[in-house]
């Protein structure tokens, strides 16, 4: 980090919201992970374990999917709100990775009475849409197969098992066959269950496509046992910490083009990922948003299905796209998926400040352009005839927008592990410039990379 700059941050009650600009996938973790420095609690507010962030701390990487990443900081609190929809399974299969490497967890991660839980029969309707999709001849959305849609269709519904439920057994049970009636009606009935194969995972709580009451019943009452001692009102808990003068840092996931409302519609994720939801998915008020940090790659990419107005041909070598691709480690950490690379769009950039009310930029993964001689930036698109600088509102729309690019030089000294502006080549900083001007939203921080302490400060988030 460049010095001068930790002075500056205010000791006291100053709250950091941290999103995703383009897709997801945009270095989040590394952020928020290397923010928490400065705070006392981290709050994840939307979401489930389809998120995924690596951190690497020491040469060493940690995938993170449902816990903030703040857990690798001792001492720092960590809060799963009520945004959350919750995979009890999956949470404690996470807690006991972190514990085996000697991660204390426990005692510092609060999880809302409020959040959704998802259950097996939620991740058995999403694999069997998908597969029903596909044998019609549709395109796929593009899920993660984890249940996280089926979920916050149950919460929408007023339908939902919560965190609070699993305190009362025989209330759950009532809940639980009214959802099973429900789901399995639709499981069979609609989608053709019995003729489709279900991962390793669900097959102990499925028989003949209808998922079964007992098995998920006793997992679910297992789990209650361990998770009784985290659950909290987590509106209460972090509206007492801000009063108490902590700082608190807001974890997004995703990204704000899977927003269900402002991103490429219908290829989007079920929540809302942008920064305004961190106050309904959390529980405490707007004004508490101090300042929202804007997490975006020097370059674009996509996990799944769904336009991509600056993509490239990312898989033959020799090529841009496939330069991004490779140096970039561009693989889902949930998925394992590969994600599809193009050049940065700033007209996309340009929405996530409107939607977002961005403060400033954090532009990670620079050092993956190092090596590339020319480099394009798209400034806007031409669409039916006319030129606009704003990406439109869903996939129909910008599935017929043709990128306008401007060139601009590459360079071919490294930039990787730099923690100062004026040490990158010239063309680095042309590029960042250029960025700023079309985007209009001011560059803070850059990621130079994955590394925690590759990181160049140009304002601290948590400067008063």
């Amino acid at each position: 980090m460049e010095q001068g700059n930790k002075a500056s941050v205010s000791a006291r009650g100053r709250n950091v919201v941290v999103v995703g600009t383009q897709w997801g996938d945009e270095g989040k973790g590394k952020l928020v992970d290397w923010l928490t420095e400065s705070a006392q609690g981290v709050v994840r507010f939307q979401g489930g374990h389809n998120a995924g962030h690596t951190l690497v701390i020491n040469g060493v990487k940690t995938a993170l999917h449902l816990i903030p990443s703040g857990i690798m900081r001792p001492g720092v609190k960590c809060y799963i709100g009520n945004g959350v929809v919750l995979s009890a399974s999956k949470l404690f299969e996470e807690i006991e990775g972190l514990e085996r490497a000697g991660v204390e967890v426990r005692s510092r991660l609060r999880v809302s009475e409020g959040c959704p839980l998802i259950l097996p029969f939620h991740a058995a309707l999403d694999v069997a849409r998908e597969a029903a999709r596909e044998q019609g001849g549709a395109e796929k959305i593009g899920t993660t197969g984890r249940g996280i849609g089926p979920a916050y269709e149950d919460k929408i519904a007023r339908r939902a098992l919560r965190v609070q439920d699993l305190r009362f057994p025989e209330r759950f049970a009532a809940k639980l066959r009214e959802l099973l009636a429900l789901h399995n009606h639709v499981l069979t009935t609609y989608l053709g269950s019995a003729s489709f194969t279900f991962g390793d995972a669900l097959k102990p709580y499925i028989v003949g496509g209808e998922v079964q009451f007992e098995p998920v019943y006793a997992e679910a009452m297992r789990l209650a046992e361990l998770l009784k001692p985290m659950m909290a009102d987590v509106s209460r808990e972090l509206n007492e910490a801000h009063a108490a003068g902590q700082n608190l840092l807001f974890e997004g996931a995703q990204g704000t083009l899977l927003d269900v409302d402002h991103g490429t519609y219908p290829y989007v994720t079920s929540s809302n990922c942008v920064a305004g939801n961190a106050a309904a998915g959390s529980g405490v008020g707007p004004g508490m948003l101090h300042y929202v940090l804007g997490i975006t790659k020097a370059y674009c990419t996509r996990v799944g299905g769904g336009p991509f107005p600056t993509e490239l041909e990312w898989e033959k070598p020799g090529t841009p796209g496939y330069h991004m691709s490779t140096v970039g480690a561009e693989k889902g950490v949930t998925t394992g998926r590969s994600r599809r690379c193009g050049w940065f769009d700033a007209a996309l950039l340009k929405r996530s400040a409107q939607v977002n009310g961005l403060s400033g930029l954090c532009i990670t993964k620079l050092d993956v352009l190092d090596g590339l001689t020319e480099l394009k930036l798209c400034v806007g698109y031409e669409l039916d005839g006319e030129r606009i600088d704003l990406l439109p509102m869903g996939a129909d729309e910008i599935a017929r927008c043709v990128p306008i690019y401007e060139v601009l030089p590459g360079w071919t000294d490294s930039t990787v592990g730099v923690t100062d502006r004026a040490l990158l080549p010239l063309a680095a900083r042309q590029y960042l410039d250029r960025i700023e001007a079309v985007t209009g939203v001011p560059i803070h921080v850059i990621s130079t990379s994955p590394d925690r302490d590759h990181t160049i400060l140009l304002r601290h988030p948590f400067a008063a």
